[in-house]
């Protein structure tokens, strides 16, 4: 009896130590002067996100409106204590004038303190850390200035007519087609992914099974249950995951990208080839030859492309092992396959439910073409597009690709709100900025929910609080590729739109049905009608 008693005492004690160890921080926000929400044991206070009980979107609007008399409000990211950053001005704050503060984000993708082959998605440029992080973004940042751009832009081009041209001849045989635009738009980024970072010339439309799509695509499932669950895993026991390599990707995808990197670095240098796309400029970056240089921007950029801070514009000191350019080719396609293809999928869904809108981006295009007599599109003929311009950043503003940033406290910091509301943010704790919540937030644009790229007019876009649009991010840690991830929008809409218009059928929600969880794909696709338009 006593010896049932002991281990049933001492099953108590290890629960209660295991219940206080994942509860500990549940007091976190108890001696701050902000609201925050309840949080259970492991999944804070995002359990209904992580079971996939709610959309993304709709848990993050629910939080944004629940709390909207304030600027700030606390959360707990699974046992993590994060702001919510309600207040442009503060997440200005945060985002530029102090961060060297937050240089950090949260470790979701894989752990930078960790090494392991096999661990390639905490050495991406998104995962990396501190000092670490700041050497790859100079490193890197002269690979995505406008000029590189143009050095690749003819690849782009080459990519997308062929694929253009697919559908040009399935509408000759069959006339107008009804497809689904996940599919369509994913082809298109991957081939110009394949063309551009890793050198390979693939025509997924037509050869719908190549090596390249389907292992792309299986690395970008996001909501299967293994993704969630390796997820938490680097986020609770990032050691563990680290001890067994296991990374966010699966082994077979990781070793497949490994492989097919190093054998293309391999080959050039042997070989002394030379291709103007992001392969060749990751080599000069190894080697700490790839400087950055003068930019002479002929034309304005695209209002959502954000700047480079003087962070990536300063001397990288170090050169990157062969892990760190494999990760970062990696975090290049994983990029600009999912954010480009789901971008051009609501761009077809608003351009069909909104015709007029349509037919004066048509305009534009054909002016543009009788403007070329003919040549090919080139990358500055791209950026004088005004209204072509305009649409995309309405669709970046409804549609943002990720719903929220992060930033973590890497030393404290004292937040003024002003009004006498003043507390600390420890080192630490995380950073939310909710952009979906912020785009669809009619203080800063009045009928949210209407499609409306006249709000990025000359005349009206100088009122659009930057601290409250953020596609791309804010300050030193923006998105690196946001010039590219532009322009290959911007160049296939150019080209579909010039052979087809996008009509909605009797296949097209509206609105679409949103899935739980993560993923920002409509739970029964998209699918629009490609009419294709009279020649000459």
């Amino acid at each position: 009896m006593e010896v049932n008693l002991f281990y049933f005492g001492a099953i108590v004690a290890i629960l209660g130590a295991l219940y206080y160890l994942l509860t500990e921080k549940h007091g976190y926000f108890h001696d701050k002067p902000i609201p925050a929400m309840g949080a259970k044991p492991i999944l804070g206070s995002i359990g209904d996100l992580m079971l996939q009980r709610v959309p993304f979107n709709t848990f993050l609007q629910a939080a944004y409106d629940k709390y909207s008399g304030v600027k700030v409000f606390g959360m707990f990211d699974l046992m993590t204590p994060t702001y919510v950053i309600r207040d442009p001005e503060l997440i200005k704050q945060v985002g530029v004038k102090d961060f060297d503060h937050f240089v950090d984000h949260e470790q979701v993708f894989g752990n930078s303190s960790y090494d392991h082959p096999n661990l390639l998605t905490g050495k991406t440029l998104f995962s990396l850390t501190g000092s670490r992080w700041k050497t790859m973004r100079a490193t890197l940042s002269p690979a995505f200035t406008g000029s590189k751009m143009r050095y690749m832009f003819e690849l782009i081009v080459e990519c997308i007519e062929r694929a253009v041209k697919y559908y040009e001849e399935e509408a000759e045989k069959k006339g107008a087609q009804v497809y689904e635009m996940k599919d369509v738009f994913s082809r298109f980024a991957n081939d110009v992914i394949a063309t551009c970072a890793f050198g390979l010339q693939v025509e997924s439309s037509r050869d719908r099974d190549n090596e390249f799509f389907v292992n792309g695509s299986k690395m970008l499932d996001f909501g299967k249950p293994s993704f969630i669950l390796r997820l938490m895993g680097h986020q609770l026991i990032p050691w563990l995951m680290a001890f067994f390599g296991w990374d966010v990707i699966d082994g077979q995808q990781n070793t497949y990208f490994k492989t097919l990197i190093m054998d293309a670095i391999k080959e050039r240098e042997h070989r002394g080839i030379v291709r103007p796309d992001m392969i060749n400029l990751l080599i000069q970056a190894k080697k700490g030859t790839l400087k950055h240089q003068q930019e002479n921007e002929q034309v304005p950029e695209g209002f959502a492309t954000v700047q480079e801070s003087e962070v990536g514009k300063s001397t990288a000191t170090t050169t990157m092992t062969d892990v760190e350019m494999v990760a970062q080719c990696l975090i290049f396609f994983l990029a600009g396959f999912d954010t480009v293809s789901t971008s051009l999928l609501y761009t077809s869904y608003e351009l069909a439910v909104n015709p007029e809108v349509q037919e004066k981006l048509y305009d534009e295009i054909q002016n543009t073409r009788t403007a070329l007599g003919g040549k090919p599109l080139t990358y500055d003929a791209v950026q004088k597009m005004k209204y072509m311009d305009m649409v995309i950043s309405e669709v970046l503003r409804k549609w943002p690709p990720i719903a929220s940033t992060d930033r973590v406290c890497t030393k404290n910091y004292v937040m003024d709100e002003g009004n006498g509301i003043k507390y600390t943010i420890e080192k630490g704790a995380a950073l939310w900025f909710p952009t979906y919540a912020l785009h669809h937030d009619p203080k800063y644009y009045p009928q949210p929910e209407k499609f409306d790229p006249e709000r990025f007019s000359d005349e009206r876009k100088g009122s659009i609080n930057t601290g409250a649009y953020l596609p791309f991010g804010i300050g030193p840690r923006n998105c690196i590729g946001s010039r590219f991830a532009l322009a290959e929008v911007k160049t296939i809409l150019y080209y579909m739109l010039g052979s087809f218009s996008f009509e909605r059928c009797s296949k097209t929600e509206v609105p679409p049905v949103m899935p739980k969880g993560f993923d920002v794909i409509p739970v029964n696709g998209m699918h629009i009608e490609f009419k294709p338009r009279p020649k000459g």
